[in-house]
């Protein structure tokens, strides 16, 4: 796959030298750091923006709507992203990516003392955590801007499936770990979430000490990166077809999860930490599949894993529409289906990244890759919120909530199928 022609590279001998490659010995130790210190990080970044945060919203009696607009946080505030590019034209990436993360530490401090808000009434405290969720995405998300560029130095080109299949088990193996913590506290404390966000935050200073020493390809010009620049980008043909297909799958993906969690919540019954264990499968059916998932993406490309997985996933939500009480036979269901779910969601995004890095020129990626990651989330992450409202609408007139989840899942199972339809294209010869 040919990368794109881009202005990435300013042509001059200033741009030149400060794009020089780093040595053998700076990417293996690159490697090693991000291997090292991503567990932590994500393990940080998941607690404050995912799963944790949409059961601890449910606790305070959030809406549909409400949980639709925290699942979308993390992607709408991907749109910082775009001024951070034009930050990168004078500051180091590694100083883009602490600042970030350190912002995030800040935002989410509030989330420590979850008890203690409660005390303050619903109406208070849902205030109080949502306006914390909402920083911390952002701060996570000028963070993330500039990951992925400072990976796309250390990794070659025929491993790119090999690598992040061996840094995202590792985050995996974590996260089940944490998420097994939490069942075990929240068993016995339900409703008790301040001392699990307490253990994620200070996984995220922990993970200060390993990115501080990060090395880079240093991308400055001195030159003011013009975001129109950017977005010129979206003329390639083969850009806006891989752009519309995985925007397409991850607004499907992201939409499902959530409500489902809400559904098994809020309406089949379970408690806190009986979800909690659908959530530690995600991340055991991510451990288990990433590292031969990378060896398959690096074999045979992107394409025929982008089919299997959007038939598969297809496939899979439609099981949702069984669900209706809880009970063992029905929790080890659910829990097969989040274990299913994340495999070929994990193939899905290895796929998705591999791709990416063809499509992205190796000696100035960052526009090419924040762009791409800014357009895919913040229009994937519209679509839980609009779900969120819809449902909420329609849960108000219904006589029965089950049957609304239930056709929202069969019709999510439709747009999962045809998300593949954009991204044949990347199976036939270039």
């Amino acid at each position: 796959m040919r990368p794109l022609k881009t202005p990435d590279a300013p042509d001059s001998s200033a741009a030149g030298a400060a794009a020089a490659a780093l040595s053998e010995e700076q990417r293996a130790r690159g490697r090693r750091l991000a291997i090292a210190s991503h567990p932590a990080g994500m393990t940080f970044a998941m607690a404050f923006t995912q799963y944790l945060p949409t059961l601890a919203l449910v606790s305070l009696g959030a809406s549909e709507t409400l949980v639709g607009l925290q699942s979308g946080l993390s992607f709408g505030a991907r749109l910082l992203q775009l001024p951070t590019l034009r930050a990168m034209a004078r500051a180091s990436k590694r100083a883009i990516l602490l600042r970030g993360h350190v912002a995030a530490l800040a935002a989410s401090a509030p989330l420590l003392f979850f008890g203690y808000l409660g005390e303050l009434g619903p109406g208070i405290a849902l205030a109080i955590v949502f306006a914390s969720l909402v920083l911390t995405s952002g701060g996570v998300a000028v963070s993330e801007a500039v990951w992925f560029p400072l990976l796309r130095a250390y990794v070659e080109p025929e491993r790119i499936g090999h690598f992040f299949g061996l840094i995202r088990s590792g985050w995996h193996f974590t996260l089940i770990l944490f998420f097994a913590g939490c069942t075990l506290w929240l068993a016995e404390h339900e409703g008790s979430f301040g001392p699990l966000f307490a253990v994620a935050w200070a996984l995220g200073v922990l993970r200060i000490v390993l990115i501080v020493r990060l090395p880079e390809r240093d991308e400055r010009t001195g030159e003011r990166i013009r975001i129109r620049e950017a977005l010129a980008l979206m003329r390639d043909p083969l850009l806006r077809r891989y752009l519309i297909g995985v925007t397409w799958s991850a607004a499907v993906r992201h939409s499902v999860i959530p409500f489902a969690i809400v559904m098994l919540r809020r309406e089949v019954g379970f408690s806190s930490a009986e979800v909690i264990y659908t959530t530690m499968a995600v991340f055991a059916g991510g451990l288990v599949s990433l590292y031969p998932w990378g060896r398959v993406v690096d074999r045979f490309g992107a394409e025929p894993v982008f089919r299997l997985s959007a038939l598969g996933l297809g496939a899979l939500y439609l099981t949702l529409l069984w669900v209706r009480e809880p009970g063992a036979l029905v929790l080890a269901a659910m829990i097969a289906f989040f274990f299913t779910y994340s495999v070929f969601s994990a193939g899905f995004a290895l796929a998705d990244t591999r791709l990416l890095f063809e499509l992205t020129p190796p000696d100035a990626p960052a526009r090419t890759l924040i762009l791409a990651g800014v357009v895919s989330a913040v229009f994937s992450g519209i679509a839980p919120i609009l779900c969120g409202v819809v449902l909420d609408r329609l849960l108000t007139v219904a006589a029965e909530p089950l049957p609304v989840y239930h056709g929202f899942f069969a019709l999510a199972a439709l747009a999962q199928v045809l998300s593949f339809l954009p991204l044949r294209v990347f199976g036939r010869p270039s």
